[in-house]
């Protein structure tokens, strides 16, 4: 009994605080066309629904009310009404026809990305998002952002010392998806492992992402600001850590970006033809461990075994330099492929794994990595 009324009491607390503030039973109107087209359908349909409920349960509940036994009314006795049958059939149809004209159209203009002025491939991998921009050649991998890692990866011991991150736990990355406003944007959307699905409620778009197959969608974006999405489709252990993050920005701004992630891609061509010190790849790899790798084989290197083994003493670490790199690079069981990462990042991260953790592996260069290509 004590411990119900402590329940009790804690729920009554919930209550009065403003946790349900931002609590809705209605879908989000969005901020693209195609996404106010479905709400506007989702409410037609609604409507009628309401209205059909009205009328059906009205006519059935005054008819009970008003014709009841207490009062002396006797049950009609009658079948094989043709003008009953007549008008129950032919007013669903007149409904359904109604309904069907809008619901084509958007369903039609779902489709429809004739229209679009840029392109964006989309690739889902397990546990991350890659966006490359075909006509600006850009290309970048979005990962959960490290403040939410060091909360679901952190001891026991350690977890209330770390910010939970507020409202963008789990829904925030290290690098957004940027596009620009005002501008009719084509997704085409696929898989290098396992299904995924790419889902943005505000821009209207929920495409699976199949391994082998691309899929398109398509949205114009009408308001400047960060949208948030997450993949719909449970693709493993790690599902519910790949969000999506969108900046809309002005197409100036646009503008400025692209050229910033256009100097940046070349100095990283640039980085992957220089010899690299061991200190440099230690400490570039130590970041590109925590962000793709320490959510299997843990920040420490423990692993979980027997799936994801541990780095520490791993014979791969400490064996063959050619061995580590192909099993990075293709993947094997469990393990995805890191191929779409750079050479300079592999490099980094191949070395950290052979010297951290009490390793004592050898140091492993880009030219290395762009040789096992």
């Amino acid at each position: 009994m004590k411990r119900l009324t402590t329940l009790l009491s804690a729920l009554v607390a919930m209550m009065s605080t403003n946790v349900f503030a931002e609590y809705a039973l209605n879908m989000t109107e969005g901020v693209t066309s195609i996404s106010r087209d479905i709400y506007d359908l989702h409410m037609m349909v609604f409507w009628i629904s309401v209205i059909i409920a009205v009328v059906v349960f009205g006519a059935m509940f005054y008819s009970v009310f008003a014709h009841r036994k207490s009062k002396g009314y006797k049950a009609a006795n009658f079948h094989e009404s043709t003008k009953a049958e007549i008008l129950w059939t032919a007013i669903p149809v007149i409904i359904l026809v109604g309904m069907a004209i809008p619901a084509s159209k958007t369903l039609i203009d779902l489709e429809d990305t004739s229209k679009a002025e840029m392109s964006i491939k989309i690739t889902g991998h397990q546990w991350k998002w890659q966006y490359d921009y075909p006509k600006e050649g850009i290309s970048f991998i979005s990962n959960l952002a490290q403040s939410s890692k060091d909360v679901i990866y952190a001891t026991p011991a350690d977890r209330e010392a770390v910010d939970a991150t507020g409202d963008t736990y789990l829904l925030s990355v290290d690098k957004h998806l940027v596009l620009p406003v005002d501008t009719s944007i084509r997704f085409l959307i696929t898989s290098n492992d396992v299904i995924h699905n790419w889902w943005v409620p505000a821009f209207g778009v929920k495409q699976d992402a199949n391994p082998g197959f691309i899929n398109d969608a398509w949205a114009q974006i009408d308001e400047i600001g960060t949208y948030r999405g997450q993949c719909a489709e449970l693709c493993g252990k790690d599902h519910g850590f790949m969000p999506i993050v969108v900046d809309v920005v002005s197409k100036a701004d646009y503008a400025k970006w692209v050229a910033e992630q256009q100097a940046a891609a070349a100095a990283a061509v640039a980085s992957a033809t220089k010899t690299w010190s061991k200190d440099e790849l230690m400490a570039q790899g130590e970041g590109v461990y925590n962000t793709n790798c320490a959510g299997c084989h843990k920040k420490d290197g423990s692993g979980m075994p027997p799936i994801f083994p541990p780095m520490k003493d791993s014979p791969i670490a400490n064996g063959s330099a050619a061995d580590h790199i192909g099993l990075v690079l293709h993947g094997k069981g469990g393990m995805p492929t890191f191929k779409m990462l750079g050479d300079a990042d592999l490099a980094a991260v191949i070395t950290y794994e052979r010297n951290a953790f009490g390793n004592t592996g050898s140091v492993v260069q880009p030219s290395d990595v762009t040789s096992a290509r």
